[in-house]
């Protein structure tokens, strides 16, 4: 019977030892949110967690090494898949672009996911070594990733041929300031941060100066 109730004991116990980064994630992520992060001890998190502060350090091994697996939990699967889906894609760029974006936007509602953002914009002028790590983990890989599918549709002819990393930032730059003017001066849209709402009226305008006019109504047709 002993042996039994070990054996039903141990897959419930390695769950929940597997949980437990993500448990620590979570009460990290809701602490950040409400106290700040230089304000929230590791102590504070073991707490949240319902853990030992040494329990905490077995699997991150600093508070910042905490908001990096943060980073990495909620933005880098939106990274990989964009990534993922621009890989090796032939043809007009602008439907896998707009595809691209409102897979971010819809990813963009969890409160888990946005919360990432909004802590990071909120915090990388006290600490700018979260700016490095979300360039290493994120921007670095993904930039280079849509700036090729914007040459390769100039090369193709949907786009104006102009300068495709100029070209990127025109596409990306409106929604991190759509982000930024929110969270740091408190400027909201009337119906909320709706980022999907800006992204379509975003491309719209984008698409009309950027395609160029002999695949313009081969476009729109679809």
């Amino acid at each position: 019977m002993a042996q039994a109730a070990a054996v039903q004991r141990g897959p419930k116990f390695r769950r929940r030892a597997e949980a437990r980064p993500d448990e620590v994630l979570d009460a990290a992520l809701d602490l950040f949110v409400e106290k700040g992060f230089q304000n929230t001890r590791v102590e504070d998190i073991a707490t949240r967690a319902g853990l030992s502060k040494g329990a905490v350090y077995l699997y991150f091994p600093s508070k910042e090494a905490i908001l990096e697996g943060l980073v990495k939990r909620a933005v880098l699967p939106i990274a990989d898949n964009a990534i993922g889906m621009f890989e090796n894609y032939v043809g007009d760029p602008r439907p896998i672009i707009t595809m691209a974006l409102k897979m971010v936007a819809g990813r963009l509602t969890d409160p888990k996911t946005i919360a990432i953002p909004r802590l990071l914009v909120r915090e990388i002028i006290n600490f700018p070594e979260f700016a490095d790590m979300y360039r290493r983990e994120v921007l670095d890989r993904i930039i280079p990733a849509i700036t090729r599918l914007v040459a390769n549709g100039m090369t193709e002819g949907y786009f104006r041929p102009l300068d495709p990393e100029l070209t990127l930032r025109s596409l990306i730059g409106p929604i991190i300031a759509h982000v930024m003017i929110a969270e740091i001066f408190g400027i909201m849209p009337a119906g909320g941060l709706e980022v999907e709402r800006l992204i379509d009226n975003h491309l719209t305008i984008l698409f009309d100066g950027l395609s160029a006019p002999r695949r313009e109504r081969r476009f729109m047709a679809t």
